[in-house]
């Protein structure tokens, strides 16, 4: 049955390419981008998304592929950069990725009090909608996002229906199958119509991803710590720019270029990163055995300097968020925190765990390869276990809030072999829409801020039983900082509140008193 359905998609992906080809393409190049004509020949998937979403029927589908090429053509999509978009569009922070929904998507925030309807700027607007959704699909090719419309302190200036518009199109016809469902945050009651509108453009297919939501149940979608303060959530994010905020999708430059590919940088990451310290001075055999997985149900290990990892693992205290992947769980979700400048040797811990029935390989890239250390970077995770690897800058290099870490994994067949050579030849042979993609941005935590996630050297020497205390005095500590700052909220509401109502009887007073006696 899975191999006829397979068998049928290709026909169908070989008749959509030989149908545009003859009968939109020829004699009418110059409507589309060569380059988009040229990926429809090649990249399945692309296709596929197109197909699906309308429901395998071929002719349907060539209508949405020629509007779809013209538009990017018209928008030059394939040429959008950060430099195409106007400087104070992305400084205002209206519109970005950042954070996952509780299915593990990514969110597309669109802060809609930010946007001002304006025939001038509209445009640019436009073009920064297509920069991120082109840049995200670059990426992900087809994993779905969570369009997060937040319509809170939005006043009547900020609706544009022509706005609206184009985003519902970007899901429907340029960007198929990307839509995982649109949550609209804290709608005005004169929205109301607006919206009625807007389902009647989405179609009764896609109306159901319409989630309208409020500050008491916005957290069906989005957990807590993915969501800001005004809606309830806990996290810290403040938008900035530069640089992008996505830390998913930004490729910094370092003298080595940006994010090594698979194969380019295989031999000279897993040699500088794992060998430098300790596998110069031992054997081949314990070698190896320094490259093995660090599981949680294993209470020793065969080699010595294993044993000396494992020891200083413990110490280290898990981060608090976690990445909910398909093959693995990640933590922490998005930041790797380091010690502040003027601390001595600074390292971070990453907690893979493999929530899948079969062997997982994984490997760790960096934009700074020549800076940082990470073990292991190239190795493999049993079902149900989980692995440790400890990243720590090299030489007292400094710590970049611009460096990234990008986590590759892949599931492994059950007879394959875990050993170097064999993690060699898997990841020259995976699929590349086989492999889970999750990237961390590194952050400094500054010496007045809690510590307990900074992997500083004396923390090797705690007990775990002191090691939990404190982990618990943080916590319990940062909870009562989070319900303080609840009632100082409360507090100057309430003061607010009072004094307008204090305002207004005095008025009212005033004007009786003057009625009385005039």
């Amino acid at each position: 049955m899975a191999e006829c359905q397979a068998q049928n998609k290709a026909k169908l992906i070989s008749d959509v390419r030989r149908r545009f080809e003859a009968e939109y393409v020829t004699d009418k190049s110059d409507k589309y981008d060569l380059r988009d004509v040229e990926r429809l020949q090649h990249d399945d998937n692309w296709v596929e998304s197109y197909l699906c979403w309308r429901h395998n029927v071929v002719d349907e589908t060539l209508k949405m592929l020629d509007e779809s090429f013209q538009w990017r053509k018209e928008m030059s999509v394939n040429d959008l950069t950060e430099a195409s978009i106007p400087r104070w569009l992305l400084e205002i922070g209206g519109i970005y990725l950042h954070g996952y929904d509780k299915e593990g998507n990514k969110l597309f925030w669109i802060r809609v009090k930010y946007h001002i309807k304006d025939q001038k700027t509209i445009m640019d607007k436009k073009k920064l909608i297509a920069f991120w959704l082109e840049r995200y699909a670059k990426r992900e090719n087809g994993k779905p996002v969570t369009v997060m419309f937040d319509l809170s302190e939005t006043g009547i200036n900020s609706i544009d229906m022509d706005f609206v518009r184009f985003i519902i199109n970007c899901f429907k016809v340029y960007y198929p199958k990307y839509l995982s469902k649109m949550v609209i945050f804290d709608m005005p009651w004169i929205m109301n119509a607006a919206f009625k509108i807007v389902k009647s453009w989405l179609g009764p297919e896609a109306v159901s991803l319409l989630k309208f939501t409020s500050k008491n149940d916005v957290q069906d979608y989005v957990s807590v710590e993915y969501l800001p303060l005004h809606m309830g959530g806990t996290d810290p994010f403040k938008y900035s720019y530069p640089p992008l905020v996505d830390d998913d999708f930004q490729t910094p430059l370092c003298e080595n270029g940006p994010i090594a590919s698979e194969d380019e940088a295989s031999s000279k990451e897993d040699i500088e990163s794992d060998g430098k310290e300790t596998l110069e001075t031992i054997p081949n055999e314990e070698q190896t055995a320094l490259l093995k997985k660090v599981n949680i149900n294993e209470p020793t290990f065969k080699a010595e300097e294993n044993e000396k990892v494992d020891s200083k693992m413990k110490a280290f205290k898990k981060p608090l968020s976690v990445f909910k992947g398909p093959l693995l769980h990640i933590s922490p979700a998005e930041e790797l925190y380091f010690g502040s400048t003027e601390s001595e040797e600074k390292k971070a811990l990453i907690t893979l765990t493999n929530v899948t029935k079969n062997i997982v390989a994984f490997k760790v890239r960096t934009t700074a390869p020549e800076k940082y250390r990470v073990k292991p970077s190239n190795s493999s995770c049993d079902p149900g276990a989980s692995v440790d690897i400890v990243v720590s800058p090299h030489g007292g290099l400094t710590v970049s809030a611009q460096d990234r870490f990008l986590i590759m994994a892949a599931e492994m067949e059950q007879s394959s072999g875990t050993g170097p050579a064999e993690l060699t030849q898997f990841w020259k042979e995976v699929p590349r829409n086989k492999v889970m993609e999750h990237r961390l941005r590194c952050h400094i935590v500054e010496s007045i801020k809690p510590t307990t996630l900074t992997l500083k050297h004396h923390a090797f020497n705690m007990s775990d039983k002191t090691s939990e205390e404190l982990y618990l005095q943080l916590n319990r500590l940062l909870e009562s900082n989070r319900k303080l700052e609840d009632q100082v909220q409360h507090c100057i509401w309430f003061q607010q509140w009072l004094l307008s109502l204090t305002v207004v009887s005095l008025a009212f007073v005033i004007s009786l008193f003057y009625l009385l006696y005039s």
